[in-house]
């Protein structure tokens, strides 16, 4: 009987509950999730869970037999990872309209204390795939650099790991067919070989990256693709979602790096989240090998992969946005039924942050607001399916005190605003409204004075100038400022 959750804490009762209180604990859960009350397609995939647990719990039989094996599963000597989920506020005042509530979920290991020997010694077998964009526009320094990036990767590769790497430009090659990483001069001196000429076309090297990440897709490996590219792909971008939808399904996450000015940031945003990948910006050429460097140093350093939430509100509760703060800060689509995280690190937490809106005029008492469910496959347990559950109440009153948020959830707050800070002047300049675009640039620049990002700072005031004399953002500085903005976030939600 191979369980990725425990019947009871799905259902939120205690081991020794008669049928009775299994049967009310079920209909109580049920009511909130059933989609004939609730649209939400997180209540939807939740239900399934719950309903498994009330099935397996109400058989004697199968009761019994998951009891004899239930301290084997919570064994202390084996542990899980653990989610905390912090509220912006315990109380919220009744008002005649809807109002705004954060979630801060976190998500984290026990292990995020042990030294940096021990990480060393259990670092995860990788199954990773580099997809190369060597265009024409990726020619001379670009180029050198990125093959210069991939082989410093190669070297730090171990012989319990599989690698790959595919070229592409209007077509695509492998370069290295997937297999473990043994001839490293070989493999090194294939990448070096790489010239630039041609178009980009995203699809031809996703397709080929998927295949031969494939061959060895394991659920005790992490199976990865890392995505090079400076430019924009024409024609074929619905069908690299499509694509990245399918793998998400798989377990296989896709990350990407953008480099230069040219490449659709919105679209490698999308593609990547969907997968539980990020996307992130390269300025200058001479910071690929960090990249590379520390994403696949998270990679190795993986406790739990494929890790999913869903998040199911209650039926008169809204989910307006989610973000990821950490490990790598990126906006995420929250209106599906479950979120793709990517992998949990030992060391580094998983942090969300939810807006979620509340009706209006609630009535005074205490009342449910939503649940979250986290599942991964724990790679130091032979990818054991795990998940766990939060579900979140709140107290409504009539005369409540007013309340500051925990400092947890306050940081995160006041480092969003600074990102959320940037979209908003974007979304006045699509809309046309040039002077709010630029009075909000004006203000980013301003916060990001105060908090010592003199740089970005000087950034923000230089497209605020140029958006008031000529309507437009520079596609530089729109990247900076989304992207840098977005890096602040790092320093919060950290374990």
């Amino acid at each position: 009987m191979n369980l990725a959750f425990d019947p009871y804490i799905l259902l939120g009762i205690a081991p020794d509950v008669s049928t009775e209180d299994i049967k009310a604990a079920y209909r109580r859960i049920a009511l909130r999730l059933h989609p004939d009350r609730n649209p939400n397609p997180g209540a939807a995939v939740q239900l399934q869970d719950i309903n498994q647990a009330h099935t397996l719990l109400l058989d004697p039989a199968q009761r019994s037999a998951y009891d004899r094996t239930r301290h084997e599963r919570i064994n202390p000597a084996h542990p899980e990872f653990l989610l905390r989920v912090t509220p912006s506020k315990r109380y919220v005042q009744t008002l005649p309209e809807p109002q705004v509530i954060y979630l801060l979920a976190e998500i984290y290991t026990e292990q995020s204390t042990t030294s940096e020997a021990e990480e060393r010694s259990r670092e995860a077998r990788l199954n990773l795939t580099i997809v190369m964009d060597r265009s024409n526009s990726m020619s001379g320094t670009r180029l050198d650099r990125v093959k210069s990036a991939a082989n410093q990767i190669i070297d730090g590769l171990t012989p319990n790991d599989i690698f790959s790497f595919i070229a592409f430009n209007d077509f695509a090659e492998v370069v290295i067919d997937a297999g473990p990483a043994q001839n490293l001069a070989v493999m090194k001196s294939r990448i070096s070989m790489l010239t630039a000429s041609g178009g980009t076309e995203i699809l031809r090297g996703l397709k080929l990256g998927v295949e031969q990440n494939k061959k060895h897709q394991q659920n005790e490996r992490v199976n990865h693709i890392i995505m090079l590219t400076d430019g924009n792909t024409y024609g074929d971008q619905d069908e690299c979602m499509l694509l990245a939808q399918a793998v998400a399904k798989e377990g296989i996450g896709i990350s990407a790096l953008g480099i230069g000015q040219e490449w659709n940031d919105e679209f490698l945003d999308t593609l990547t989240s969907t997968t539980g990948g990020v996307a992130e910006y390269v300025k200058n050429i001479n910071t690929v090998q960090r990249f590379l460097d520390d994403h696949v140093r998270s990679l190795a350093n993986t406790f739990a992969e494929r890790l999913i939430l869903s998040i199911a509100p209650d039926p008169d509760v809204k989910v307006e946005s989610a973000f990821k703060l950490s490990p790598r800060p990126q906006p995420l689509v929250s209106d599906r039924a479950t979120i793709a995280l990517g992998n949990l690190q030992y060391h580094r937490m998983t942090s969300l942050l939810f807006q979620l809106e509340l009706p209006a005029s609630q009535n005074a008492g205490f009342r449910s607001i939503a649940r979250i469910a986290v599942q991964g496959d724990i790679l130091s347990q032979g990818a054991k399916s795990y998940m766990t559950v939060s579900d979140l109440s709140l107290g409504i009153s009539n005369d409540a005190e007013p309340e500051d948020p925990p400092a947890n959830v306050l940081d995160a707050l006041g480092r969003l605003t600074l990102y959320r800070m940037q979209e908003r002047a974007k979304e006045a300049l699509d809309r046309g409204d040039v002077k709010e675009a630029t009075r909000r640039l004006e203000n980013l620049a301003t916060r990001l004075f105060e908090h010592g990002e003199e740089a970005l700072g000087q950034q923000a005031l230089a497209e605020a100038r140029k958006v008031s004399h000529t309507s437009t953002l520079s596609e530089e500085g729109r990247k900076a400022l989304k992207y840098q903005t977005r890096s602040l976030l790092l320093n919060s939600g950290e374990t």
